[in-house]
């Protein structure tokens, strides 16, 4: 009886801290976030955590880590599920939508306007562009610092992100994160004692079984069904909600590895030409939020605001059906004490696959010159020694990267 209270009827009182947020501030926190987080979805990551986590006080740290864990396990932007997970915990599903949109909006809005006034314009080169990948450097070394203090802090756990990183660097592709995970959880289950696991917080799902099983129902039926549908009929509307729709739901890794997919999907089809895509391309990189914003671009090439409002819907209608059917079951598992043990290894392996992650893609596009280092050791100072807030470093960086493309 005390186990199914645990699964369907968190603590009252922890619940009601974790749940009484407004909508209005979700909304707030998230917009900021994406106004502000550059970098791709491991830069992201940092972003919410020192949010969240550090700022706000929404969730402790290890209930934020075994969140991305989760999130690592799901197809689709790990970023943006992994606020979108912190929204339900805040503001239960009307919260998580509200995070979805703050973090969301800003950057699809700014690509939908680029579609349609700046798409021959090229960015990928511009000196303030250089300067924000510069500051991912450092966003994403205060993460893996303050992540590995707390969920590597031993020579065992330590040695599990070590390896993790390495592997990753020598092994990448699109599952691998994937399978160290898996493997990180494996050894933590049967190696890593039980008796060192402190006690794991309830993170306050409001979610029922129930509905996250409906959620589950839907996923799957219209990854099976919409292509069906899609070969009995001539509709123009449905092609573009399925092709975008199918690459949400199957895209592991996140972030760029969303690219070539999209690319096989919209050019072939002849929906966008190869240099609208590339256009496209480099203005994402210049806006801060999740990269599968992508997708507004692209349809508001193809179909003007009617298809970049049903091409980014589809895209991201995936990613919460995922997290709305993985909550409830992940937050009853994760504190059985031997799934506490695989947890052990798996947060590890995620501070690994950040490691790795700092050095490419992050480090390999943004460090090129003694300037760079420069820039990136002055911003990851502001962070760690000053506690400026990341937006205001955000702003510095891309002056400097501004003033580096002068210099050199």
């Amino acid at each position: 009886m005390e186990k199914q209270r645990d699964a369907n009827s968190p603590p009252q009182s922890h619940t009601k801290q974790q749940q009484k947020g407004s909508i209005l501030e979700i909304l707030s926190a998230s917009t900021k976030l994406g106004l502000t987080s550059f970098g791709g979805p491991i830069a992201h990551l940092g972003y919410f955590r020192d949010e969240y986590v550090k700022r706000r006080k929404w969730l402790d740290e290890k209930s934020y880590a075994d969140l991305v864990a989760l999130c690592q396990f799901l197809p689709g932007p790990a970023s943006s599920q992994v606020g979108i997970s912190i929204g339900i915990m805040r503001g239960g599903l009307l919260g998580g939508i509200a995070s979805w949109i703050g973090f969301t909006l800003p950057s699809a809005l700014a690509l939908m306007v680029f579609a349609f006034a700046l798409n021959n314009y090229d960015v990928t080169n511009a000196g303030w562009l250089h300067g924000l990948m510069i500051v991912a450097v450092a966003v994403v070394a205060q993460a893996v610092w303050g992540m590995a203090r707390s969920l590597a802090p031993d020579r065992t756990r330590g040695t599990i992100a070590i390896l993790t990183a390495i592997i990753t660097l020598l092994w990448p592709f699109a599952y691998s994160q994937w399978i160290l995970i898996a493997a990180a959880g494996l050894f933590g289950r049967f190696f890593l004692t039980k008796s060192e696991i402190p006690e794991t917080p309830h993170i306050g799902i409001s979610i029922s079984r129930r509905t996250a099983v409906v959620a589950w129902v839907i996923f799957f039926g219209l990854l099976i069904g919409l292509p069906l549908l899609r070969t009995m009929t001539a509709s123009h509307w449905l092609a573009v909600f399925d092709s975008f729709y199918r690459v949400g739901s199957l895209v592991f890794g996140g972030g760029h590895v969303v690219l070539p997919m999209l690319q096989a999907e919209v050019v072939p089809s002849g929906w966008l030409t190869d240099s609208q895509f590339l256009a496209g391309y480099g203005a994402a990189q210049a806006v801060p939020g999740p990269l599968f914003t992508f997708s507004a671009y692209i349809g508001t090439v193809m179909n003007g605001w009617t298809g970049a409002w049903i091409a980014l819907i589809a895209m991201f209608l995936p990613s919460f059906l995922l997290v709305i059917g993985a909550l409830p079951f992940w937050d009853a598992i994760r504190r059985r004490p031997n799934f506490q043990s695989a947890l052990k290894g798996i947060n590890a392996a995620v501070v690994g696959i950040l490691l790795a992650s700092l050095f490419n893609p992050i480090w390999i596009k943004a460090i090129h010159t003694p300037y760079d280092f420069s820039l990136a050791i002055a911003a990851f100072g502001l962070l760690m020694l000053w506690k400026l807030p990341p937006w205001v470093i955000v702003l510095l960086s891309a002056a400097g990267g501004a003033l580096i493309s002068v210099l050199s």
